[in-house]
């Protein structure tokens, strides 16, 4: 402190530019605090459901095809979204229904699909059955909706509809795809699972015709994130899955379920047109995404986020 109690300044310092200094961490500060609170609020909103209710809508519907199914497998690795609903395979689907039932075998995907959604009809008469390409959605009186996926047991394994709802897929195994996924989730400290959630709404603002699968987006989560020892910050891991998955888009995933032989066929082969516009919209995203870094604005992150 000097004699009159004011600031030692560095001698020969640039007064207004330390002041600048000053002013551009405070705002760098305001930023950071502003964009996890959004983005941690932005997450209770997709986690909205609550555990024990879904729990037990599970089980109701568990027990209404008691008699249908072999097996009824509780999966809940995300369920409808508050933003978008993302049904296209096994990714999001509360419960994975498995159906014995030789007389289907030979059968259409789509007459399990009726066959399973008139049986919890039958059994659940005064709750709101929908039936889509691949999954059924029940709607209970409190508003909660349950996906489930009909699966069918044939000869060789386990089959579902395959993503146009027209053929059947390969022989499935979903617990090797949700063993990866937690095991990269918590090597990284339980983060992977959040940024994959908070992707999934930025990809819901897209046009239809240039969203990924949320299947897609897991996978590419998986891989992104397998290893992964940089920021555990939402913001740094969304800049750095857009990053990997920008470039990663433009080749196949092999499908470690069995689903099919890639996770997404429907881009067709590596470096194809559909690829390269997948590859554009996610580079898109990352501009302003820096954009709103370079500028500290919390409202370009949440422009991202449809908000």
């Amino acid at each position: 402190m000097g004699a009159g109690g004011g600031i030692d300044w560095p001698k020969g310092a640039d007064l207004d530019k330390l002041v600048k200094d000053a002013n551009s961490e405070e705002r760098r500060d305001r930023y950071e605090t502003e964009l996890n609170s959004y983005l941690q609020d932005l997450l209770a909103d997709v986690n909205s459901r609550d555990p024990g209710t879904v729990n037990t809508h599970i089980s109701t519907i568990k027990d209404a095809l008691s008699q249908e199914t072999e097996e009824a497998i509780p999966l809940q690795q995300g369920g409808s979204m508050k933003k978008h609903t993302y049904v296209d395979s096994l990714s999001d689907v509360d419960l994975l229904a498995i159906v014995n039932n030789s007389k289907l075998e030979n059968e259409s995907p789509s007459r399990l699909l009726d066959y399973f959604a008139n049986r919890l009809r039958e059994r659940l008469p005064n709750t709101d059955i929908t039936a889509g390409n691949l999954a059924v959605t029940v709607k209970f009186s409190d508003g909660y909706e349950i996906q489930v996926l009909p699966a069918l047991t044939t000869k060789t394994g386990i089959r579902i509809a395959a993503a146009d709802g027209k053929e059947w897929t390969n022989v499935i195994r979903p617990e090797k795809f949700a063993q990866k996924l937690t095991a990269v989730n918590q090597a990284s400290g339980n983060n992977v699972v959040p940024v994959i959630k908070l992707y999934k709404v930025i990809n819901s603002q897209l046009p239809e015709d240039a969203r990924l699968s949320g299947y897609h987006i897991e996978s590419l989560g998986i891989n992104a994130f397998d290893g992964y020892s940089g920021s555990k910050s939402r913001k740094d891991m969304l800049l750095h899955f857009a990053q990997y998955a920008s470039t990663a888009v433009l080749r196949p995933i092999e499908d470690s379920t069995g689903q099919s032989r890639h996770v997404d066929d429907k881009l067709g082969a590596a470096n194809s047109t559909e690829r390269e516009k997948a590859s554009a919209s996610i580079k898109g995203i990352i501009t302003q995404m820096k954009s709103g870094e370079s500028e500290a604005q919390v409202d370009r992150w949440k422009q991202l986020m449809g908000d």
